[in-house]
């Protein structure tokens, strides 16, 4: 089967469930920044030896998957998908983010320039990434197109942690 359908070719594509829509639509427009966010993830774990962080990278973009699926559902199937976000992935991020910030001592909340090294700066453009994909979720809500409340809550922590991550990996920080 080839990856080429030519279904979208007049720029219309589907969503999960079959429901077709404009590729220019606010729904497809938050699964691609998703799908980009999920693909930096993948660059820093690529660049990253640490297990741990590699396997808590695998998890974070597995949850992207399940959130995208989520997007990508009309209202009346979202009793069909198997996994939705709720406290217990918000909590996992939580947890991580605890654990980052006991070994890194920031010194206060202030904004920093990214940029010290290849590592750092894929987790401060996932960061970045993390913070738009939440202002688009946030305009789904005010739309009443989505109800998972913790869909917001699991992006604006993950933002969090991938700040902290770009942290862990610079040199003057560095403890993983």
């Amino acid at each position: 089967m080839s990856i080429t359908t030519k279904t979208g070719d007049k720029g219309i594509t589907s969503l999960c469930c079959g429901k077709r829509i404009r590729k220019d639509h606010i729904l497809v427009d938050i699964c691609g920044t998703f799908d980009e966010l999920c693909s930096f993830l993948g660059l820093a774990k690529s660049l990253i030896k640490n297990r741990t962080t590699k396997k808590l990278l695998e998890s974070i973009q597995k949850d992207l998957f399940v959130i995208g699926a989520e997007i990508a559902t009309s209202a009346k199937f979202l009793n069909r998908l198997k996994k939705r976000i709720d406290n217990n992935y918000v909590k996992r991020l939580e947890d991580n983010i605890n654990n980052l910030e006991s070994k890194i001592k920031l010194k206060g909340r202030c904004f920093l320039l990214p940029g010290e090294n290849f590592i750092s700066s894929a987790f401060d453009v996932g960061r970045t990434i993390a913070r738009r994909a939440e202002r688009q979720i946030v305009a789904l809500k005010h739309k009443n197109i989505l109800k998972n409340q913790y869909i917001i809550i699991y992006l604006n922590r993950l933002s969090d942690l991938l700040y902290l991550l770009a942290r862990a990996y610079e040199k003057k920080h560095r403890k993983l």
